[in-house]
């Protein structure tokens, strides 16, 4: 599994974590708020947070900021050994709410043999808890490089962070037209419309189909079920 490419004009497929490759049965906030009260001593912190599209350092900034609290490095660090701790272990608590979206194994695994396709991350997951997410469900492999909240929680900074380390993963400069991020929420097609990049929202997440086709994208799906249909669409137009 993987890519292992030479085309010299590929497309690029850039896939959000929660909600557009997989659920998680609500193990990454779970998670989350095990360590806020190990770390803050705060319990139901994240109730009333918007979570869905945004960046995990932007919403634990949210909660910071509700109890009045500084965001200190030191302390931030220590809040994510302590989510990274959790979620190893949430992680693969049976959930009947935990499982890959429709058609994500077989499209993953096919887009992986083209030679013309090239597949990335751009996830507000921080780089070690998008990674063991995926890791549960054997698809890890198929994602060389990305861009995640470790770079910025700012989610409009990460498409440009992410294109800067495909070219460099594949040693040439790729058109904007040949980019494509593919997200779950509004948030997701928002950040990456500015960058001039291809756009595709697709409704596995809490996100309707109408939701998202009032944010524009430029391909939307119910979801990806039909992995021919999705691939044609996505590679072949």
């Amino acid at each position: 599994m993987g890519n292992n490419k030479t085309d010299q004009n590929p497309k690029v497929l850039f896939f959000d974590i929660d909600g557009t490759l997989l659920r998680s049965g609500g193990a990454g906030k779970r998670s989350m708020e095990k360590a806020l009260i190990k770390i803050y001593g705060i319990e139901n912190g994240f109730r009333g947070i918007e979570m869905m599209g945004r960046t995990d350092p932007s919403i634990l900034r949210s909660v910071l900021t509700n109890h009045g609290l500084e965001w200190e490095e030191n302390v931030i660090e220590k809040y994510k050994e302590a989510y990274f701790k959790f979620l190893r272990d949430e992680i693969d608590v049976p959930n009947s709410e935990k499982r890959l979206c429709p058609g994500i194994r077989e499209l993953l695994e096919r887009l992986s043999r083209k030679s013309d396709i090239v597949i990335g991350l751009l996830t507000g997951n921080w780089k070690i808890s998008g990674y063991l997410k995926l890791r549960h469900f054997k698809i890890d492999t198929y994602f060389k490089t990305g861009a995640f909240a470790d770079d910025s929680e700012i989610r409009e900074e990460l498409v440009p962070i992410a294109i800067e380390r495909i070219e460099r993963q594949i040693g040439h400069k790729i058109n904007k037209s040949q980019i494509y991020v593919i997200g779950d929420t509004p948030k997701d097609i928002r950040s990456a419309r500015p960058h001039g990049v291809k756009t595709v929202g697709v409704a596995t997440g809490i996100h309707s189909l109408e939701e998202l086709r009032e944010e524009g994208p430029d391909y939307l799906f119910e979801d990806f079920s039909e992995v021919d249909n999705v691939i044609r669409r996505l590679t072949f137009e």
